[in-house]
């Protein structure tokens, strides 16, 4: 059974930082890209930052120059560090393969972190 793992959301103030991990089984992480998806109230899932096996990276608009995707190969985690941030960036957060990875036709979620942003 595929499991993910996040952590490291919480409370902060805008402007402040964040740092949000990500454990994966290694026989799904290892050959995939990886992203970090976010979902705020109301609205649907959306990904906003992913990077390839190879270190490759691409961010959503919105969070271009402040959000950082990072991987450690060896250790089958993917991080990331969430600067400046904003009380628009209120969601849970998600991490997963790119696209989504499915078991029977259904995508597999781990629990998510929730980031709160106050103003």
């Amino acid at each position: 059974q595929v499991q993910l793992v996040e952590s490291g959301g919480g409370l902060v103030q805008a402007g402040g930082s964040l740092r949000l991990s990500c454990a994966a089984p290694g026989n799904i992480f290892s050959a995939n890209a990886m992203g970090w998806y976010r979902q705020a109230p109301g609205k649907q899932r959306a990904l906003v930052a992913g990077i390839s096996s190879g270190g490759y990276t691409n961010y959503r608009d919105s969070v271009k120059g402040r959000f950082t995707i990072s991987r450690d190969n060896a250790k089958n985690t993917v991080n990331l560090q969430m600067n400046s941030l904003k009380p628009e960036d209120t969601a849970v957060y998600y991490c997963n393969t790119i696209p989504p990875w499915s078991t029977a036709g259904l995508e597999v979620w781990g629990q998510g972190a929730l980031v709160t942003v106050s103003s």
